[in-house]
Order: C-alpha cells, then sequence, then structure tokens
C-alpha cells in the first residue's frame, strides 16, 4: 500500500521558517523523483520544488528561489522542504508528490496535504 505522508505544516509570522516532511512507504522511494506543489484557495495547483531520485537535479518555481530548499533522505524515505523566509502569499495547502516515469509509463502518487498558514 503506498502512502505518502506529511506533516510539518502550520500557522506562521510573516519571515518565519517551517520546515515540511514527506515520509514515504509502499515503493521504492530512491527510485522516485519527489516534489511538493502547492494550492491555494482559488487558485491551480502549483509545482514548488522538484528533486531527482538520486538528488542531483534540483527545480525551484522562481517565486520560493533562495528561500525553499528542497532535500531527501533516501535511507529514511523521506523528503523535505525547507521553508524560510516565509510570505503571506506563501500561504496553501502543500502536497507531496512522487513521480517515476519509463518505457512503460508513468507511476505518479500523492499525500493528502498539509496547510501552510502565514499570517500575522
Amino acid at each position: 500500500q503506498v502512502q505518502l505522508v506529511e506533516s510539518g505544516g502550520g500557522l506562521v509570522q510573516p519571515g518565519g521558517s517551517l520546515r515540511l516532511s514527506c515520509a514515504a512507504s509502499g515503493f521504492t522511494f530512491s527510485s522516485y523523483a519527489m516534489s511538493w506543489y502547492r494550492q491555494a484557495p482559488g487558485k491551480e495547483r502549483e509545482l514548488v520544488a522538484r528533486i531527482a531520485s538520486d538528488g542531483s537535479t534540483l527545480n525551484y518555481v522562481a517565486s520560493v528561489k533562495g528561500r525553499f530548499t528542497i532535500f531527501r533522505d533516501n535511507a529514511k524515505n523521506t523528503v523535505y522542504l525547507q521553508m524560510n523566509s516565509l510570505k503571506p502569499e506563501d500561504t496553501a495547502v502543500y502536497y507531496c508528490n512522487a513521480l517515476s516515469v519509463s518505457y512503460f509509463g508513468a507511476d505518479e502518487y500523492w499525500g493528502q496535504g498539509t496547510q501552510v498558514t502565514v499570517s500575522s
């Protein structure tokens, strides 16, 4: 049974920090690229950050570059999103995503999401 369980969300003041975690089980974590997406009320879900299966490639949406860091621990089957200098516009539900693409097709899994609220 595949599971992606996010944690670490909450309420934080502007300028503050949070670290999100996503614990994976039920699949070969080290073979999947891992991503964090977010969806704010009334907006489409957007890719925030992605890390390759071996951690060699990182991608960030422009609005979080220099503030957010994605990293993974394949020994713990966990991916993290360190969020610093948070802004009110970072408020959203954050989702963990696992993706593997091969000749035979794509396998993709989603977590249930964790709420991040940036407000004074």
